[in-house]
């Protein structure tokens, strides 16, 4: 059976404002100093993926540079253009009729855009098992991480430990906890770190849409209708905005009997917000991370991103400071979730030039 990989890279990475704006999101900066994260994603799809296979949706706003930057990566006419946000639902459907209906039917690869993973060659091979599992077993299969320690800012995934095979069935998804919740399910050896990365049948998860998310599954099928034909466009503009807005973990993961994971260590991280720029650049002996033209004296601990100018800090720790061409963010390291707030300030005073 054929596998398709599917990019969702639509988010608007605010987390990572004041180098991430809504025409220019995480997805589309090169946060490594190696490529552009949308770039590193689809090479390491490329490895179980055709080039000829590979998809991408993203919102209307950064069509024209997602088709400039993956020219020679992607085909232009797989770059999925959504009129609007509506959640990871919608853009998987979305995304599962195009395949179905253009395409055929084969084994969907799910993958978030702005994700970091060091170990190519194991994710690679744990890809591999996943689709074997999909294609045999025609059930939902989900990517887990094996934790490497308590962590808060993940959700998590609890499966049967007595489950003898390697795709192990699901018991239930749970949100973020808390640290001791954190503790308790690390002690237990029955939980894996939430992914979102699904591998699955298009024709599986079309059946699901139709079974637990009825009101998409109706507004995707209207759009189905139009693939190929002339007015293709405007039904997408017309119908897309009237999706109800919910992600694939609540609307079919959480609700679905059938559902797999494969618990691995590839060298994992979703890079959601500054604090995590240590994932791709060493500390240096005062555990700071410094991209950029850097005098530090006396300074612990701090994420320093200087794009031009240069950057200079004394006797500060547990800072995050981050130059950009029109601003400068300094944030404390355990508000670095917050960020997204002086996004949302910059909206409510109407400051798009900000955006």
């Amino acid at each position: 059976m054929k596998v398709y990989g599917v990019i969702m890279a639509g988010g608007g990475g605010t987390r990572f404002w004041p180098l991430s704006r809504q025409e220019e999101p995480k997805q589309l900066l090169n946060l490594s100093g190696k490529d552009l994260m949308i770039n590193e994603t689809i090479d390491r799809v490329r490895t179980m993926v055709a080039e000829e296979d590979i998809f991408i949706v993203t919102n209307q706003t950064q069509v024209p540079k997602m088709k400039a930057v993956t020219a020679g990566r992607v085909q232009e006419d797989h770059v999925l253009s959504e009129p609007c946000a509506r959640n990871t639902a919608a853009c998987i459907g979305y995304a599962a009729f195009e395949i179905l209906k253009k395409h055929g039917d084969g084994i969907m690869c799910i993958f978030p855009s702005d994700h970091f993973i060091k170990n190519q060659a194991e994710f690679t091979r744990v890809l591999g098992m996943a689709v074997e599992t999909a294609e045999s077993e025609d059930v939902l299969v989900t990517l887990g991480i094996t934790p490497a320690c308590p962590a808060t800012g993940y959700g998590y995934i609890k499966f049967d430990k007595k489950d003898s095979g390697l795709a192990k069935i699901v018991l239930e998804f749970r949100e973020k906890p808390d640290l001791e919740t954190a503790k308790r399910y690390l002690a237990s050896g029955e939980y894996a770190w939430n992914s979102g990365m699904f591998i699955w049948r298009a024709s599986t998860i079309l059946r699901y849409f139709e079974e637990l998310l009825p009101d998409v599954y109706a507004c995707l099928e209207e759009i189905a209708g139009a693939m190929g034909a002339p007015g293709e466009r405007d039904v997408i503009a017309r119908v897309y905005p009237t999706i109800p807005s919910i992600s694939i973990d609540y609307g079919i993961m959480e609700k679905c009997p059938d559902v797999r994971v494969i618990s691995a260590e590839f060298g994992w991280d979703d890079v959601g917000s500054w604090d995590n720029l240590g994932v791709l650049y060493e500390a240096d002996e005062n555990g700071n991370v410094t991209v950029g033209d850097q005098i530090n004296i006396d300074t612990k601990n701090c994420i320093s991103y200087a794009k031009k100018r240069l950057i200079t800090t004394v006797g500060v720790e547990n800072l995050i400071i981050v130059e950009t061409d029109d601003a400068i963010l300094v944030c404390d390291k355990t508000r670095s979730q917050d960020v997204k707030m002086v996004v949302e300030e910059l909206r409510r005073q109407g400051r798009d030039a900000w955006l």
